[in-house]
């Protein structure tokens, strides 16, 4: 199986979260194809533990979209409403542990260039969607997953192997953890997870990386509108509040020897020019390296949208849209991830990365773990520059075999 050809056949058709059916839909074809007891949709996530989901109108054309692309409808069925889920089984010729894997499969809102000196624009494989791309690797780590499946086909190992397939990475919005609710990751005794990183260089693996904890939310303010210039007092502004807030949440003091971060992503308002604004939205994010210091700054964080809408006179309401939690890896899976990656071929090996970034794969670990079993979360060096996001984001191709080898041999390692 060629896993570079894979990657560039999932590169060029990006889904965002929850409305990745056609790429679910040619992970099922290839794991059943390979012999793997395959789950998917409904069967393998809980609809109810998503959150910020699509519109069912965004998700209905997504799922039109992939049908037309040839999608077969039995398929389909299954993942009505985005739970675009894939879960594949196989076990082995005899008793031994469950090994679990992960690799995420969304896209994001990014419009890809068409630079010339753009491997994916040059090699004519870059996305053909208008406004989206796979701009942090999860198309790499979907062709990991399935060649990885490829490899151990043949069952001759000791124990159960699972993959898991997930959607909804980006954002942190519950694709994970609509799986882990669903049950998939109870029966786990060990736990990897992988993500291709930008920043390191090819040959370059960790073999344990921290994230920091978040929460995204949505706050809405709701005022009084009036006529600016002849009954201002009348009004209740809601711009006014929301800004207080902003500054405010902005102005939250440090905390000693933690990583912390508060930001306001966007912040919208009023009508026109002569109008006491009404209403407010804003979306913002915390986050920490310490899930306890990140629920304090969530705390504080409602105490200011709390005291800023009454100092206005404005009702308020906040959500969450998405989260991510910490975890620590466990050190004797740190241990043999720096065994094999040496020989594998890796040849700058590390043991832990302290990301600045924040991921929900660690609420699978964290699951394995807190029922008696062992997790990582594996960061492999793809020698690029272009930072994650951004429109000229890519790989080097090469780490992929290397990443896939890494798996086999942990795989082979653990199931022996």
């Amino acid at each position: 199986m060629d896993v570079i050809a894979l990657r560039r056949e999932f590169h060029r058709y990006p889904e965002l979260g929850f409305r990745e059916f056609r790429t679910a839909g040619r992970v099922v074809e290839i794991l059943t194809s390979l012999g793997y007891a395959v789950q998917w949709g409904f069967e393998v996530m809980e609809e109810s533990t998503r959150q910020d989901v699509p519109a069912d109108a965004e998700i209905d054309a997504a799922y039109q979209e992939a049908a037309g692309a040839g999608v077969p409808a039995h398929v389909l069925e299954k993942m009505r409403r985005g739970l675009t889920g894939v879960v594949a089984v196989l076990r082995g010729k005899r008793e031994g542990p469950v090994l679990a894997f992960r690799f995420d499969m969304d896209a994001l809102p990014v419009e890809e260039s068409r630079d010339a000196d753009h491997l994916p624009a040059r090699e004519e494989f870059r996305s053909q969607i208008a406004g989206r791309m796979h701009a942090c690797a999860h198309d790499g780590h979907t062709a990991i997953g399935l060649a990885l499946a490829h490899h151990l086909a043949g069952g001759d190992f000791a124990g159960t192997l699972k993959l898991i397939f997930q959607p909804a990475e980006e954002g942190v919005c519950g694709g994970a953890l609509s799986l882990i609710e669903k049950g998939v990751a109870d029966d786990v005794d060990r736990m990897f997870c992988l993500h291709l990183m930008a920043n390191m260089q090819v040959g370059e693996v960790y073999a344990s990386t921290r994230y920091l904890a978040s929460a995204k939310m949505i706050a809405e303010f709701f005022g009084t509108p009036a006529h600016a210039g002849g009954a201002p007092q009348k009004g209740n502004n809601a711009l006014l509040g929301a800004a207080s807030a902003l500054l405010a949440m902005h102005a939250l003091p440090p905390y000693p020897g933690q990583e912390t971060r508060v930001n306001v992503g966007t912040l919208t308002a009023g009508t026109a020019q002569n109008i006491i604004p009404a209403y407010a939205l804003m979306s913002l994010e915390t986050r920490a390296k310490s899930r306890e210091v990140n629920d304090d700054l969530v705390r504080r964080v409602e105490q200011i949208m709390q005291g800023s809408a009454q100092m206005y006179g404005l009702r308020y309401a906040m959500r969450t849209t998405g989260e991510a939690t910490t975890y620590e890896a466990d050190p004797a899976l740190v241990e043999l991830v720096q065994e094999e990656a040496h020989l594998a071929g890796f040849k700058d090996i590390h043991a832990c990365y302290d990301s600045s970034v924040s991921e929900d794969g660690p609420f699978f670990i964290r699951h394995v773990q807190q029922r008696g079993g062992q997790g990582s979360f594996i960061s492999v060096g793809t020698g690029m520059e272009e930072a994650h996001h951004t429109t000229r984001f890519d790989i080097c191709e090469e780490v992929l075999p290397l990443a896939v080898e890494l798996l086999r041999r942990l795989a082979v390692r653990i199931l022996r």
